[in-house]
């Protein structure tokens, strides 16, 4: 024996010495590696954070720049910011800003992209920020020739990054600045990618619009509030003028500062046209044309009037990427804004349309936001980021010449480092999906296999929907006021808002008594899709001038009497003919993506009015009718849509971010199950009960004793009544049921499984606990088929059918659930827990709300329910309805069980009873004392028991 312990003891001895026991080595033990891998997990993401978001040093150089010379000879200097990486050489990208702004707006997006490896150079345009010169609307003569001495500038600098003898460039802007990348990119074949957002294809057209299919040159309706708002940015006050005709740098006019991609002139910001200060260097030499040639100005002042004049148009098409995109090779992103009055999804329709039929390629994707809601704009610096590392990183370019100005070399391939285009068409859908955080609806993207009617891709499809309505008359004020509002330009969702004002009721004030006509369909079978342009065919009569002016809009009609007006955009059309005569036309509705539900109609409204147009000064009367089908066998309403799949969007430093949290999460997930105790195994002889509550103990932390060893068990078939005042425990006890909290002591078995947080037998439970929880924005049919997504299950468990049948909505599961009463919550509520038809159904005041008729109801329910074999458990303080509705009852008081068994059972426990066995003898005896007697049932109400148990009856 001792030979033994002495061995042992040399075995242990160590480096310590000879006889002593040496310390524990802590680092051996589980709870030491359960905190070693965490503390690990945690630093490696950490140290992954890091390295992702080390912002890479920058380094920032002003620069004056000089421009293309006025028509008088004077010298222009543009005011730039030269960003460089880290690293070069790299590829460069030219920054443009939109109307009103200056470079000051681009600073973000050039240090972003300067932080991703580019050279960047942002400028301001001449007439803006510190910049001289004047306005001329992306002339090619001036706007454009500035942005070739931009391209020499990084040409020459070491720091640009070259492809043979050429410079690897791309060029973004947004709006003003879109056009400009645009024709730059057409012109100028030195650039090898094009990324232009919410801008224009024909200036004169987005100005003077007219939604006429085969309009051909007809002119449109003036814009004159978008055309106001743009012009008076130029006309508000000038800087002074420096010695080489340049602007004093921080003088000049920006309003709205261009902040994000496109912006311009905040609404209402600048002088009004006509008005301004002193001209700054300006051969204008007119307050009266701020920094807008003079050109630009004297036409623009005509063209108040309501139309164009040719010298207009003239500029108009000059400074329109439509007149040069015959010349575009380099590879080209399109991002166009679907809220946005200004420039509509048409405008880059047009530009993709002539892009790819000059032979270059096009990405086109329809974003959220846009001029008429710039807060709502997606992140367009990175989506324009992605495209230009597909286009520029690692791309070999070919070419002749060093300016590259109209050269007609090869067409660069624009497939970059894959070699292969992505040719997919993006959408955002607005409102389609669910924020997990905050319960809103947010805009998903959507992707169709191409871009509609692009050489090799699919065309937009064509539903149509039959419209009813008689024929109907409208009137047109004189001068057009007053005027429905649509829209107003940046402030688009202000006016979707004005029906909680009371103007206007559910459409706000897009609809005027007696300036409208209105065409609905039936209610829809099935959701529809729309994507794009729809058309109409319409018959208008009438007209005493022979010059008519309509507006035409597509509404989504609800159940419930809302009117959407989707985007607030409406389309301008122009009549002319004979006086009186009826004239057919088939309208383009606005270009808009919009999810309409089943059951909800869709609608034409024409109206005479709209506030943002020029309207004819004197008044008239037109009859507006349906017209005859667009096609044999189609109907009034052609409705374009698109097959889109939904995506989901994360380039790869959001997945290592989500890799580095996951890994993380997985680790702790580890180690507070390697703490908590782990579920035993199904205890066989339990497997067939639903509920077994063995000594179950929960004390807080604070010392609080919710719950003290309380045992039952629930059997099958059983409708169980759980009782109790405020504190009893129950809702502790619930909860422990359902897996949110852990018990101190003690457990609840479910079909013989221990009950742990996430546990799976917790699937055969379905509850309702501590009130209804809903999307107030969606339907109560979108509220149950979301929450069983959520669950992972397929559609076919749900039991769809029968659990609608048993909440009893009728056509009210269509309504959006903000509109439903309590007890339609209630009722929802409880069809949600049974979706799946779960074997053990647990409802927390499953009666609230419900009037006498619908508790009833809900009674014969939970008893069919547990006849099924089923098992519910009921918490409720009425207790006459649980003594109608349950079968059993658990009574509990301050946390302790109290009573508990059928009901019978427990009505007819309480205090002792006196038995006899003679009753007329007894009465004969109790009279003859003088003691009063009289016949009572012998089992009492629950009420009354209940009271005796917890000790609170009040005598």
């Amino acid at each position: 024996m001792s030979n033994g312990r002495a061995s042992t003891a040399v075995r242990r001895r160590g480096w310590f010495g000879a006889g002593r026991r040496p310390a524990r080595r802590w680092w051996a033990t589980r709870r030491a590696r359960q905190v070693g891998a965490a503390a690990l997990a945690v630093l490696l993401a950490i140290t992954v954070l890091a390295v992702l978001n080390r912002e890479p040093a920058l380094r920032v150089s002003s620069h004056s720049i000089a421009g293309t010379p006025e028509p008088d000879g004077r010298r222009v200097l543009l005011d730039a910011s030269l960003y460089l990486p880290e690293h070069t050489p790299a590829p460069a990208i030219l920054l443009a800003h939109g109307f009103g702004g200056s470079k000051a707006g681009l600073d973000g997006q050039a240090r972003t992209l300067a932080r991703a490896g580019y050279v960047v150079l942002a400028y301001s345009a001449r007439g803006f920020g510190a910049s001289g010169g004047l306005i001329h609307l992306d002339s090619t003569r001036y706007e454009v020739a500035d942005g070739y001495r931009m391209l020499d500038f990084l040409q020459a600098r070491p720091e640009v990054r070259r492809a043979g003898d050429r410079p690897v460039i791309g060029v973004a802007g947004s709006s003003y600045g879109g056009a400009l990348a645009l024709m730059l990119g057409a012109t100028d074949h030195r650039i090898g990618a094009v990324a232009a957002d919410i801008t224009w294809n024909d200036l004169a057209g987005s100005l003077f619009p007219n939604a006429l299919s085969g309009i051909g040159q007809q002119i449109g309706v003036f814009k004159k509030l978008w055309a106001g708002y743009l012009f008076a940015s130029g006309f508000s006050a000038a800087p002074a003028a420096n010695a080489d005709g340049g602007a004093t740098p921080g003088g000049g006019a920006s309003p709205g500062g261009g902040g994000t991609p496109g912006g311009g002139a905040t609404p209402g910001g600048g002088a009004t046209p006509g008005g301004g200060a002193a001209p700054g260097g300006s051969e204008a030499g007119s307050s009266s044309c701020g920094r807008f040639a003079a050109d630009i100005c004297t036409s623009y002042q005509q063209a108040v009037g309501g139309a164009p004049n040719l010298q207009l148009a003239t500029l108009l098409a000059e400074s329109s990427p439509s007149s040069v995109l015959s010349g575009m090779r380099a590879p080209t992103l399109l991002t166009q804004g679907e809220q946005d009055s200004l420039f509509p999804l048409s405008e880059a329709d047009a530009n993709a349309r002539q892009i790819a039929a000059a032979g270059a390629q096009v990405q086109v994707r329809w974003r959220a936001g846009g001029h008429d809601a710039p807060g709502a704009d997606d992140d367009v610096t990175s989506i324009q980021r992605r495209f230009f590392d597909q286009q520029l990183r690692g791309k070999a370019q070919s070419g002749k010449g060093e300016s590259g100005k109209g050269e007609s070399g090869k067409a660069d391939t624009g497939k970059g480092e894959s070699g292969k285009a992505d040719t997919g068409f993006l959408i955002a859908q607005p409102g389609a999906g669910i924020s997990a955080t905050s319960g809103r609806t947010i805009d998903t993207t959507q992707r169709a296999a191409g871009y509609p009617g692009l050489p090799g891709q699919a065309s937009f499809s064509r539903l149509p929907v039959v419209l009813h309505g008689d024929p109907q008359r409208i009137s047109a004020p004189a001068g057009g006021s007053p005027a429905a509002v649509s829209t107003i330009p940046g402030l688009g969702d202000l006016v979707g808002g004005a029906a909680g004002l009371g103007l206007g009721g559910a459409a706000g004030l897009s609809r005027l008594p007696g300036q409208s006509a209105l065409f609905s369909s039936d209610p829809l079978p099935e959701p529809v899709r729309v994507i794009g342009s729809s058309e109409v065919r319409l018959t208008v009569t009438g007209g005493k001038t022979g010059l008519s002016t309509l507006f035409v809009s597509l509404h989504d009609l609800g159940p419930d009497g809302s009117d959407t007006l989707p985007a607030r955009l409406v389309s301008p059309i122009r009549l002319t003919g004979e006086p009186g005569q009826a004239r057919q036309v088939v309208a383009r509705l606005p270009w808009i993506v919009a999810e309409v539900p089943a059951g909800h109609r869709l609608a034409v409204e024409v109206s005479t009015t709209d506030f943002g147009y020029q309207l004819p000064p004197a008044p008239d009367t037109y009859t507006i009718a349906l017209g005859e089908s667009l096609a044999p066998g189609s109907a009034t309403l052609s409705v374009a849509s698109l097959p889109v799949t939904e995506v989901r969007t994360g380039g790869a430093r959001n997945w290592l971010i989500g890799a580095a949290l996951v890994l993380l999460l997985c680790f702790a997930y580890g180690w507070w199950r390697l703490r908590s105790r782990r579920p035993s195994s199904a205890d066989p002889a339990l497997v067939q009960v639903p509920i077994v509550v063995e000594n179950l103990a929960k004390v807080y932390a604070d010392g609080y004793r919710a719950v003290d060893g309380v045992s039952f068990r629930v059997e099958r078939g059983q409708v169980l009544g759980l009782l109790g005042p405020n504190g009893a425990g129950k809702t502790t006890t619930l909860r422990v049921l359902m897996g949110l909290i852990l018990p101190t002591s003690g457990s609840i078995r479910v079909f013989g499984h221990e009950v742990v947080p996430g546990a799976q037998v917790l699937s055969r439970l379905g509850a309702f606990v501590e009130g209804p929880g809903f999307l107030p924005h969606l339907s109560g049919r979108e509220n149950l088929r979301l929450f069983w997504a959520a669950s992972g299950r397929p559609v076919e468990q749900a039991q769809f059918e029968t659990v609608l049948e048993i909440a009893g909505l009728g056509e009210s599961l269509e309504r959006r659930v903000k509109t439903y009463s309590h007890g339609m919550q209630q009722r929802l509520a409880i069809a949600q827990a049974m979706l799946g038809l779960p074997d053990v159904l647990v409802l927390d005041e499953p009666t609230n709300g419900l009037d006498p008729p619908q508790i009833a109801e809900m009674r014969v329910v939970l008893g069919r329910y547990a006849a099924t074999g089923r098992t519910v458990i009921v918490s409720s303080h009425l207790l006459a309805e649980v003594e109608q509705t349950c079968s059993h009852v658990v009574v509990m008081h301050r946390g302790r069980l109290v009573a508990a068994g059928s009901v019978a059972e427990v009505a007819g426990s309480g205090s002792s009873q006196l038995a006899v066995d003679d009753v007329d003898r007894a009465r004969e005896v109790l009279a003859a004392a003088g003691v009063p007697s009289r016949a009572v049932p012998a089992r009492r109400a629950l009420e009354d028991v209940f009271l005796d148990l917890i000790g609170e009856r009040v005598d």
